[in-house]
């Protein structure tokens, strides 16, 4: 299975309003700019404890929100 970067821009394109786990980030000052898609959802608890088991082989991983974050919200 080929594991390719997505930008950040494409991983709100395909997942919006989605939790997306991402391995091998590309990260600047505290800003996601992109990554490998290892797993996503709407549920963040459910990234969090499923994605767990994908991130094996890399090395960095995180967590992105690919939509817009609203004040209001409670995540």
């Amino acid at each position: 299975m080929q594991h390719t970067f997505i930008s950040i821009e494409e991983l709100r394109k395909r997942y919006p309003d989605e939790w997306v786990l991402l391995g091998d980030p590309e990260i600047q000052n505290t800003s996601v700019l992109g990554g490998v898609v290892l797993y996503h959802s709407k549920d963040k608890k459910e990234v969090c404890y499923i994605g767990r088991d994908k991130t094996a082989g890399y090395s960095t991983v995180t967590i992105a929100y690919a939509g817009d974050l609203n004040q209001n919200r409670k995540i």
